[in-house]
C-alpha cells in the first residue's frame, strides 16, 4: 500500500471534516463537533490561515490528517501545536498515523521551532505509548484547562465586563 502525505488544499476539507466528525466519536464526545466545511475553509486558507493541514492519502482517497498551528512559548519562543492527527479506523495500524506524525515533526523541524506539542487522552494507552516509543515526553504533571463560550460569557458577566 503506497501512502502520500501532502499538504491539505481546501477542496479537501469536506474529508477533514469527516474525520475530526470520527475522531469525536472516538473520544466519546460525538456531538462536541460545531465546526463546518466552510469553517476550515476560510480558517485553512484565507488571507492569515490559522492553519496547516496534512493529508495521509492511499489510491488518492483521504484516510487521515493531522492539523496542526504555531504557538508562542514565553520560555520557548515559535511552536508548533499539534491539535488532532487522526486516521480513519479501517486503516488504522497500516502506517498513515506514523506518516503524518513524522510529516509534522519534519515540518517543525524545518520551521526551527524549539518545541513541538499536543494533548493525549489519558485512556489513549495505545497512542501514549507511541508518543512515548517516538521520544516525546507525555507529561504527568500538567492538566488541560479549558473554558468554553458559555464559561467565558458567564465569567465577563460575573465580572460586569459584558
Amino acid at each position: 500500500m503506497e501512502i502520500n502525505i501532502r499538504k491539505a488544499e481546501a477542496r479537501d476539507m469536506h474529508d477533514v471534516l469527516d474525520l475530526i466528525k470520527e475522531l469525536a466519536i472516538f473520544e466519546k464526545e460525538p456531538d462536541a463537533v460545531i465546526i463546518s466545511e466552510e469553517d476550515l475553509i476560510r480558517d485553512g486558507f484565507g488571507e492569515q490561515p490559522l492553519f496547516t493541514c496534512f493529508v495521509a492519502e492511499v489510491e488518492g482517497n483521504i484516510h487521515g490528517m493531522a492539523l496542526i498551528y504555531f504557538r508562542y512559548s514565553t520560555w520557548k519562543g515559535k511552536t508548533v501545536h499539534l491539535e488532532d492527527l487522526v486516521v480513519r479506523e479501517s486503516y488504522r495500524g497500516k502506517g498513515l498515523g506514523s506518516a503524518l506524525y513524522s510529516r509534522v515533526i519534519k515540518f517543525a523541524s524545518e520551521e526551527n521551532v524549539k518545541r513541538t506539542e499536543w494533548v493525549v487522552l489519558n485512556w489513549n494507552k495505545d497512542a501514549a505509548d507511541f508518543y512515548r516509543r517516538s521520544g516525546a515526553n507525555v507529561m504527568q504533571d500538567w492538566d488541560t484547562v479549558q473554558m468554553d463560550a458559555d464559561g467565558m460569557h458567564a465569567y465577563l458577566q460575573n465580572k460586569n465586563m459584558l
